[in-house]
């Protein structure tokens, strides 16, 4: 039957040579689909890893009409809100405007949604100290409104920076919910409540007459 197939007789020579080779052949084989598995876009099904080192989210009661905005300023003076949304390493991710915005588009169509929520994430490490600011932006109500503010540290593992609950009493008001300082690594070295107006950085500006730019006079 062996003969019929003409196949190799088992008593002829070992060549040790010709199986290493075939060996590093499948070796390499194998290697190169599975480097083929790693570079095929299909593979990945259109996902894109973002990476954030913290995140801040601010929220206020669901279904609420109210607008609050969220201002963040950072070492280098830069301010991130809803008029310049990147800057620096920081990103406004969500921009709520209370009952205007809310809503999400499924097959085309307007769903409202309940939640109030801003959401910023800083994704760089720039050493000095950050400012966490809420302003109450359109009073529709006429009451307090709690806002809960909370900055996350995302790595190497998600720990609770700070987070606290604020009344926002007025339109126009803007209160400090939290200042964090950085050092060259992301480690958080001190948190604090001193009060500080981010706002005031354009009035100023305005006051000299010079333009403002996120951070820069000119």
């Amino acid at each position: 039957m062996i003969d019929q197939f003409d196949l190799m007789p088992r008593e002829e020579a070992f060549d040790p040579f010709s199986v290493v080779l075939f060996k590093a052949l499948q070796i390499l084989a194998f290697l190169f689909f599975i480097a083929l598995l790693i570079i095929d876009p299909e593979a990945s099904d259109g996902k894109v890893e973002s990476k954030a080192e913290f995140i801040i989210t601010v929220d206020w009661p669901d279904n609420h009409p109210d607008d609050i905005d969220t201002f963040v300023q950072d070492p280098q003076g830069q301010i991130v809100w809803f008029r310049r949304r990147e800057a620096d390493f920081m990103l406004l991710d969500r921009d709520d405007r209370g009952g205007v915005n809310d809503f999400v588009v499924v097959n085309g169509q307007k769903v409202p949604t309940s939640t109030r929520q801003e959401l910023i994430t800083i994704r760089g490490i720039i050493a000095g100290e950050y400012t966490v600011n809420i302003y109450h932006f359109a009073a529709v109500t006429g009451r307090p409104v709690p806002v809960t503010v909370m900055v996350q540290k995302i790595n190497p593992k998600v720990t609770i920076v700070a987070k606290e609950t604020i009344d926002l009493h007025q339109g126009g008001e803007e209160k400090t919910a939290v200042r964090f300082t950085l050092d060259a690594k992301g480690a958080v070295t001190e948190t604090n409540r001193i009060q500080r107006s981010i706002l005031q950085t354009f009035q100023n500006s305005s006051k000299d007459g010079k333009a403002w730019t996120n951070g820069a006079t000119q």
